[in-house]
């Protein structure tokens, strides 16, 4: 089969690789979307996976045409978008219910093979099967779209909070229509790009600036999330939390980005300062909200690409071109 390769840190190919075979209870996927992340351009920077190479993709969704022998959820033929997750299930934390921090973390993309190719295996738990009405290929939008209900998770909803968003770009967007539907009051957005800008008021954001300074919030904003992994915006973030309020980083930095605090304001204001990691119980909630309506893929998917062009579609990405990319096999 045809499958992107990152062989190396900053070399990344497209190849033929061994097709996969199905262990006793997983199945194979032809893959018929599978989307690019900032988790890709870190394992790229060799950041993130343990050992290299290895085949990309853990937003994808697609087909079933093989199953394992113990397999009796699923069928041949079957349309499923696929959670990356690999828990142990062993250590403290999946012990007390918190996989996504799990001392052995895996997930398929990342540390073994995943759906940048015709096919990719998968464990059955880690499926969950398409409505009629769900185009499979927009079902690639499921996992990113489980980030940000883990991230609304951290949050606990926040009714009536006024919400200020760093990042425009299709996770920034994906906060924005969450924040909508629990309860915010106002979701400003700030991003540099003017085009994403766009998109985030057409789907209805509050205020858009390329600057919290244009938005005239002196008190702050209730909630403050960071989608970006930026440093800039993350220290300019820190300083816009409103008294008793919370930011949250939900963007992923580099390893070596770093950003200052100040204690006394953090204890004086009550301020609290959390994070948002992956996947978390969250998958199946987010396949549920996808098919609902709670994204328009046609607004979220920017590019669609052959498989060929993997390399140029991760160049894109990284030049802050377009919202979601997704590459087809």
């Amino acid at each position: 089969m045809r499958a992107a390769v990152i062989e190396a840190p900053g070399k990344v190919t497209v190849e033929t690789v061994p097709d996969p075979t199905p262990g006793r209870r997983e199945v194979v996927v032809e893959v018929s979307a599978c989307g690019l992340c900032g988790t890709d351009l870190h394992i790229l920077q060799g950041e993130f996976a343990p050992t290299l190479p290895i085949v990309p993709g853990h937003e994808f969704a697609g087909r079933v045409v093989g199953v394992g022998s113990d397999v009796t959820e699923l069928s041949v033929g079957d349309r499923v978008a696929v959670d990356p997750s690999l828990h142990c299930h062993e250590c403290r934390y999946c012990r007390i219910g918190r996989g996504n921090l799990c001392d052995n973390w895996n997930a398929i993309g990342v540390s073994v093979p995943g759906g940048a190719a015709e096919f990719a295996v998968a464990p059955v738990a880690n499926c969950v099967k398409l409505p009629e009405h769900v185009e499979t290929a927009d079902a690639a939008l499921i996992e990113p779209l489980s980030c940000a209900v883990r991230g609304y998770d951290v949050l606990h909803g926040n009714l009536g909070a006024e919400v200020l968003i760093y990042g425009s770009g299709t996770m920034g967007l994906m906060m924005l229509e969450l924040a909508k539907r629990t309860g915010a009051t106002s979701v400003d957005m700030v991003d540099i790009n003017a085009e994403r800008l766009a998109t985030a008021s057409t789907l209805g954001c509050s205020r858009s600036a390329a600057s919290p300074d244009k938005l005239e919030q002196p008190r702050g904003w209730d909630v403050v999330i960071d989608a970006t992994g930026n440093q800039a915006a993350i220290q300019d973030g820190l300083t816009r939390v409103a008294k008793a309020g919370t930011f949250l980083q939900f963007g992923v930095s580099d390893y070596a980005t770093r950003a200052t605090i100040e204690p006394y304001k953090i204890y004086n204001q009550e301020i609290t300062i959390t994070g948002s990691m992956a996947v978390l119980h969250s998958y199946e909630r987010a396949a549920g909200l996808f098919a609902s309506g709670v994204l328009d893929p046609e607004v979220f998917i920017s590019h669609r690409l052959p498989l060929e062009e993997y390399p140029a579609a991760l160049e894109r990405f990284a030049s802050g071109q377009g919202r979601k990319i997704v590459v087809v096999p």
